[in-house]
């Protein structure tokens, strides 16, 4: 295997979590070229990643919004381009249409994927999927034991970048955070069923300051700013705003914090892939499949509904995230805090 290819189109914590098979992959095949294909939403999770060769941007959006015939051009290049990388081995973990024809039209020597519907059809290598059984970054790692590959690390991992980590540091000296205990707040959520109501961030706000004399930093991304402003107007006590980040500084802050109170979002599994202890409040989504990623993490569920994990993008009553109490999740951060404990007592 000289060539490979690891295909995940989207979204940003799924590009996270598929960056568990890079070690592997590169253990058993040290000097193959390993590439990764995503969209450009995703683009800084591996761009500059140590153990890749190189990224491959699919611009489905610019695409998109081309006339119907220089779409069937652009398609048509991309594919050639992939195609004429001539990889030996194509791991397709996005497996929907698009990617299911990028992995065939490869001409790859081993094309592998999951026993999806047609989309079957576009591998010669069918792994079984266990999708709705195990933790979606296990889910990955399942196409690597189905070959022989030996799996020998189960860490995720986040390109990292020195201007980010300068920038990083600036903004913690400029917002006076070093020597403080640091708790981020991320309220935001792909889907408006998977969000807390921005009121309860602002109270539990108040209580986690209080009660661990923690400075409060407010996670915004695209489109998230008045929020972001409105949580901190209404909380009572002083609440930080990051300022504007791309991925890689995002990364660096999450990883500088103590811990992340978050909503099932990609900042939630940066924040894992960086080490970061998280709080994560979950409803229609399941925690056991999409969860953050390791051992370190405090989920926070309404445990008196049984339509959790629903998977609904938008609901009629959201009781599964309207019913979360603030007493509920403070109780969350307050395990959280007591394993931070706990550890920082065993290395010393």
């Amino acid at each position: 295997m000289e060539r490979i290819l690891i295909i995940k189109l989207r979204a940003v914590g799924d590009v996270v979590l598929s960056t568990i098979v890079i070690d592997n992959l590169r253990r058993t095949f040290p000097t193959a070229v390993i590439d990764f294909l995503t969209e450009a939403a995703a683009r800084d999770v591996v761009s500059g990643h140590a153990q890749l060769n190189e990224i491959l941007i699919l611009e489905r959006a610019a695409i998109a919004g081309m006339d119907p015939r220089d779409q069937l051009r652009a398609n048509l290049a991309f594919l050639q381009r992939v195609r004429g990388r001539r990889y030996d081995l194509v791991f397709d973990f996005f497996g929907n249409p698009r990617s299911a024809l990028i992995t065939r039209w490869s001409g790859a020597a081993w094309r592998v994927g999951y026993d999806y519907r047609f989309r079957r059809r576009a591998y010669n290598v069918v792994v079984p999927s266990r999708a709705d059984q195990v933790h979606e970054a296990e889910w990955h790692l399942d196409a690597l034991t189905h070959l022989g590959i030996p799996v020998l690390s189960r860490h995720l991992s986040m390109a990292q970048s020195e201007a980010a980590a300068v920038r990083a540091e600036a903004f913690w000296h400029e917002a006076e955070l070093e020597g403080k205990r640091v708790v981020a707040l991320n309220f935001s959520g792909g889907w408006p069923a998977k969000r807390w109501p921005l009121e309860r961030f602002a109270e539990l706000a108040g209580h986690v300051a209080g009660r661990y004399d923690a400075r409060l930093l407010a996670v915004w991304g695209p489109g998230e700013l008045p929020q972001a402003q409105e949580l901190a107007a209404m909380a009572p006590v002083p609440v930080t705003l990051i300022p504007e980040t791309n991925l890689k500084e995002l990364a660096a802050l999450l990883g500088r914090v103590d811990l992340l109170v978050s909503t099932d979002s990609g900042p939630m599994h940066i924040a894992a892939a960086m080490g970061t202890p998280c709080v994560a409040l979950f409803g229609p989504t399941n925690h056991l499949l999409q969860g953050p990623y390791g051992s370190n993490h405090q989920i926070v569920t309404n445990n008196s509904l049984d339509c959790l994990g629903c998977n609904r993008t938008a609901c009629s009553h959201t009781s599964c995230m309207q019913g979360l109490t603030v007493e509920a999740v403070l109780a969350g951060v307050d395990r959280a805090v007591a394993s931070l404990s706990r550890r920082h007592q065993e290395r010393r």
